[in-house]
């Protein structure tokens, strides 16, 4: 097979597993070709249905691309919901600010990682304001974040505690606020 054809192929998300990791191996140092791995697995995957493209060959793939030097890939691996504890915390330390970010915003991601990214730079406080495992202490402390898109995703997350809501409810921006409001309505 030619890279052409590798490429060609990588478009179809349903393409077999087995096949994109022959492409992964066969081109292992063509960062086009790794990016479009990465990506074919991410099209895979949903953040609605957590099982969606769960699959051995698809952890082992997600474990090599957390290795590649090419941020893109990283960037994916970091937000799959297949991608192993350890692969995450791997990340969690990554110089990349935007893989760290979706590292963040993963269900999968170890408690502990995120209370590490509480310190860290907006972009990354604001992925655990929107993950929805993330703990409530740690809801309620970035509901007072100086951002108001970090409030804000605090306000829409599910995991957010009734009490923090009530607190946003009457925050100084009207769509956090509003936010607030429209979950306090959903939870009863």
């Amino acid at each position: 097979m030619d890279r052409k054809e590798a490429l060609e192929l990588l478009e179809d998300k349903s393409l077999d597993l087995a096949k994109v990791k022959e492409i992964f191996t066969t081109f292992k140092n063509d960062m086009e070709i790794v990016g479009m791995v990465a990506m074919n697995l991410s099209l895979r995957t949903s953040v609605y249905d957590r099982d969606k493209g769960k699959h051995p060959i698809m952890t082992e793939l997600l474990v090599e691309l957390s290795e590649v030097p090419d941020m893109g890939s990283r960037w994916a691996v970091a937000k799959n919901p297949h991608t192993p504890t350890e692969i995450l915390e791997k990340l969690a330390k990554d110089e990349v600010n935007l893989v760290r970010a979706l590292v963040a915003t993963n269900p999968n991601t170890p408690t502990e990682c995120l209370y590490a990214f509480f310190d860290d730079e907006k972009i990354v406080r604001d992925g655990i304001s929107g993950n929805p495992n993330a703990p409530t202490e740690l809801l309620a402390k970035l509901a007072e974040d100086s951002d108001k898109l970090v409030r804000l995703r605090v306000a829409e997350n599910p995991a957010t505690p009734k009490e923090t809501l009530e607190k946003l409810q009457n925050d100084t921006d009207k769509d956090v606020a509003k936010a607030a409001q429209i979950r306090l309505k959903e939870i009863g």
